[in-house]
């Protein structure tokens, strides 16, 4: 028998997750990484560190039927490295890493989408949506 969370008991869930990436004095931030996500979130990141995006404060809304939506969007910032987006990592404002998650452009259904995932140094690449999604069972 699988394990089901009522609604409620999926947003409040949620919103504990995010909430945590607004610990500390400063916004949280997303590092937009190339290759493959790694087996954990408390593993090292891997790839090249394609982008950052400072995220506004607090960094989602509240969460509705277990799922809550990324504020400010879009967010921009430019390409600090070559290469195509495979993964996200979200850390708070004292860069302790809260999750990580899928990329894909815009449209695409990544867990962040990207006006691109082919990123090129020093040209301005856009976060146009993310969720954090806690399945119902």
């Amino acid at each position: 028998m699988a394990i089901r969370l009522p609604t409620t008991v999926r947003n409040i869930a949620v919103d504990a997750v995010v909430d945590l990436l607004d610990a500390g004095s400063g916004a949280a931030t997303i590092e937009v990484r190339t290759g493959s996500q790694p087996a954990s979130a408390d593993s090292a990141a891997t790839g090249t560190l394609l982008a950052t995006f400072t995220l506004a404060d607090p960094a989602f809304g509240a969460a509705s039927s277990g799922t809550a939506t990324l504020a400010g969007t879009p967010r921009s910032t430019t390409g600090a490295a070559a290469g195509s987006a495979g993964w996200f990592r979200a850390k708070d404002s004292s860069g302790t890493t809260v999750f990580d998650g899928s990329i894909t452009a815009t449209g695409g259904g990544g867990d962040l989408e990207l006006n691109t995932v082919t990123i090129s140094v020093g040209v301005t690449v856009n976060l146009t949506g993310g969720t954090v999604t806690m399945p119902a069972g």
